[in-house]
């Protein structure tokens, strides 16, 4: 998955923003974690150490929307895909008003994010990922890989949206 210089898609009718000189916060950082349940808190605190390192201005808000998608996602893949996929990579994009967190796997089933089901005790990750996404005014999406697998990721907004 190549994300360097990728930014979300622009909003229907939106032309893309133009590349501008890069502000300290943005980059592209990537690292893998073993696909076994310890790897989950492992995941957050490295996105989250990340976030305060590069000194990213995100509200607390904002911080926790990633760390729970980040959590879903990376416990997807090791709940789901661990058989074909032993290793998770975790990737964190960085731009100028955005930031983006992607799983990816090398499982080439394409989740559904279920309906709420209140007689089940799980199995509601995707659906809790596209509703903290879309109330923080970002986009999400699954895309199959080159080499077969998934990547599930999501772009939320640094700016809080208008109300």
């Amino acid at each position: 998955m190549d994300v360097s210089g990728s930014v979300p898609p622009a909003k229907e009718g939106e032309p893309a923003a133009a590349p501008a000189d890069p502000l300290a916060y943005e980059g592209v950082w990537r690292f893998t974690v073993p696909a076994v349940e310890e790897s989950v808190p492992q995941a957050r605190r490295a996105v989250r150490d990340l976030l305060g390192r590069q000194g990213v201005p995100a509200d607390r808000d904002l911080v926790y929307a990633l760390l729970l998608i980040v959590s879903e996602l990376v416990t997807n893949s090791v709940r789901h895909a661990a058989l074909l996929s032993p290793q998770v990579a975790v990737e964190v994009a960085i731009g100028r008003e955005w930031v983006r967190v992607a799983v990816e796997d090398n499982h080439p089933y394409r989740p559904k994010a279920l309906e709420a089901d209140f007689g089940q005790t799980g199995g509601r990750g995707l659906l809790l990922v596209r509703e903290v996404t879309r109330e923080s005014g970002g986009v999400c999406d699954v895309e199959h890989t080159s080499t077969g697998g998934k990547v599930i990721w999501a772009a939320l907004p640094l700016a809080s949206p208008a109300l």
